[in-house]
């Protein structure tokens, strides 16, 4: 039976087992939690160590709207720095101080507030606690570099993707376990470079998490350190993303065709696509950068240019155009590298949740396919005013009017496999809902951006801000946190509790709205982004002003329904309710035939063989409303 959605009735039995999994000898303590080659340990890595920086990114971004929000007025750094330091204190406390993953987060978190206090202290940053506009560009630079190099790309592709993918597929493991070890180390190492750099003479990278040159070119020493650790970040990339090529084309399990692959594999692996594509022209730039910095070459310096009335002595034949579009050419495909595996796990949840099969199944893989290809030439939508002509404008144009459409598709899609289903609304299944409109309010917001007319004025205000923010934050970042409820209960073999998660759901919903509408209202009023005062300083941003404070407070609320879920994670992996194997009764393999948790270093005591399409909920004539794919098919 090779139908995907099957609208006949079917009579299933269990299927015979296939293969048995060697079993691996017990390894020592750094072998298994350290240095380890399993995926699912791996991916647990990625997974605590990119919430970090998610929650480090998300504390540059609320000491940025104290000053917007109030300019000038002195900074109330304690009212950051002890919640943070008292959340590690009672982690520790919790664990009963004993060695385990607990207590190494509750350091982590009192390290965290102790580089909060750092970074908010000091007179080059801070004098008398009013923040300076160069320390302004830091938070800025950084906020964005952690956000979406070392937090949402990290969690989406190397902790979803290396724990999840495999499950799914079948597989015992990643094709090469070592080079997955190596990325993990390789995103660690990027990660420790980018936060040294705040303790360097002049501070962290102060030109943007775009990094433009003239500018970055010569910038403080923090700079030099932000292109050593993208370096390291790019290397990681791509050694995972080849990774996940090679192990879905060679390990799926016997019967698992490329039609009956779940709609989040094939997202990882047009995800992985993009970033062994796009990565390797950003790190060539990045090298080209140090070069001007270090080594005295012009490659992004114009002739005659003067610094502080002084003409910088190595100038001549650059060009700063050159840098702008080996990174967009990156970062346009960097975009749908955060949305993608998000897309994927809202899918998920949604087809398990709603009890139907995912409507239009193959039409979103196609379109899936078509947006990742798309993705490539769509890049200098970002560079209308450069002045690159009006024909190569208008092309550049059409490509980004026509990328919108596989999007518009895919979440057509999702809204229909709604219709008539059986809908649990459940904590994963409210995230990924709220995905829905989220991402489409920041699709559509992004048209006009699009455009080369209507650009030249909401070009690098704060339209800008909240349209790409509508898309990474109640977009991508819902559907991550869909992901982490609906995996918990598979990787720790407990549920997370069902309160606090509605809890955390409807907080993070009200108060993002808040946060990033307002700023679609201030980009239209022409105010620009970057500026430390929040515009107070121009006649046209007056009406609008006071909507910083709005914005503020609603980003300072929502860092408390943040606290709920932490302690949600924390209290349910040793106390939370028991799961059962496959407790959200799935028809995907991670979830049908693997234990809960998964064996270690083999993921399951007996290979499964895949006899059906991954969404095969609700059949006419079934006893139950489900049919895993790896039960037979019988006539």
């Amino acid at each position: 039976m090779k139908t995907n959605q099957p609208n006949h009735a079917v009579e299933t039995v269990a299927a015979p087992h296939v293969g048995v999994v060697h079993v691996h000898e017990e390894l020592p303590f750094w072998r298994r939690y350290i240095f380890s080659t399993d995926h699912k340990v791996i991916g647990l890595q990625y997974g605590f160590t990119a919430l970090l920086f998610l929650l480090f990114g998300y504390i540059m971004m609320m000491m940025m709207r104290w000053q917007l929000a109030y300019p000038d007025t002195e900074f109330p750094k304690y009212y950051f720095v002890l919640p943070i330091a008292a959340i590690g204190a009672i982690i520790i406390l919790m664990s009963g101080i004993k060695p385990s993953i607990n207590t190494l987060i509750g350091i982590l978190l009192l390290g965290l507030a102790a580089l909060i206090n750092y970074i908010a202290s000091g007179e080059e940053r801070m004098p008398d606690g009013i923040m300076l506009p160069e320390f302004y560009n830091q938070l800025g630079a950084m906020h964005g570099t952690i956000m979406v190099f070392l937090g949402i790309v990290p969690l989406a592709v190397g902790a979803f993707g290396n724990y999840v993918l495999p499950l799914q597929i079948g597989a015992p493991d990643m094709a090469f376990p070592k080079i997955n070890m190596a990325s993990y180390w390789a995103y660690f190492v990027g990660g420790v470079i980018m936060l040294v750099s705040f303790f360097v003479p002049g501070g962290a990278a102060n030109s943007g998490w775009t990094s433009y040159p003239p500018l970055a070119d010569i910038a403080t020493t923090g700079q030099t350190l932000w292109l050593f650790g993208m370096v390291f970040l790019i290397t990681s990339s791509l050694l995972g993303s080849i990774n996940f090529i090679v192990t879905v084309l060679q390990l799926r399990a016997k019967g698992l065709t490329f039609f009956r692959l779940p709609f989040f594999v094939w997202a990882q692996f047009v995800t992985a696509f993009l970033l062994l594509l796009a990565f390797p022209p950003l790190e060539a730039a990045a090298v080209l950068q140090l070069m001007d910095r270090l080594a005295g070459t012009s490659f992004y310096l114009p002739s005659g240019l003067i610094v502080s009335g002084q003409v910088l002595p190595n100038t001549g034949g650059g060009s700063p155009l050159l840098w702008q579009h080996l990174f967009w050419f990156l970062a346009h495909p960097e975009v749908y590298v955060l949305i993608l595996p998000g897309m994927g796990i809202v899918a998920e949840v949604i087809a398990n949740n709603a009890r139907k099969p995912l409507w239009g199944y193959k039409s979103m893989v196609y379109s899936l396919i078509f947006l990742g290809f798309m993705s490539f030439i769509v890049w200098a939508h970002h560079m209308f005013l450069t002045g690159m002509g009006t024909a190569i404008s208008a092309f550049f144009q059409t490509t980004t009017m026509i990328i919108s459409i596989p999007s518009v598709i895919i979440l057509s899609c999702l809204f229909i496999s709604l219709y008539g289903g059986s809908i649990r609304f459940n904590s994963p299944m409210l995230f990924a809902l709220g995905f829905l409109p989220m991402f489409g309010i920041g699709g559509l917001t992004g048209l006009p951006l699009g455009l080369a007319t209507s650009d030249i004025h909401l070009h690098d205000t704060y339209y800008v801000i909240g349209h790409f923010h509508y898309v990474v934050a109640p977009g991508t970042i819902f559907a991550l946190f869909a992901g982490i409820y609906y995996w918990f209960p598979k990787v720790t073999g407990r549920t997370l509790n069902e309160t606090l998660g509605k809890i955390h759901f409807w907080g993070s919903f009200v108060c993002m709205n808040f946060i990033f509408f307002p700023m679609l209202i201030q980009g239209l009023a022409g105010v620009s982004r970057r500026l430390s005062d929040g515009g107070q300083q121009y006649s046209h941003a007056q009406g609008v002003f006071q909507l910083n404070e709005v914005m503020s407070v609603a980003a300072w609320v929502m860092a408390i329904f943040q606290i709920f879920f932490i302690i949600n994670l924390f209290i349910s992996i040793k106390k939370g309710k028991k799961a059962s194997e496959n407790h959200w009764e799935a028809t995907t393999l991670e979830w049908a035939a693997a234990p809960t948790p998964p064996i270690a270093h083999g993921n399951f005591g007996i290979v499964p063989e895949v006899h059906r399409g991954p969404y095969e909920y609700s059949l006419p004539g079934n006893a139950k409303d489900y049919s895993p794919q790896n039960e037979l098919v019988k006539e």
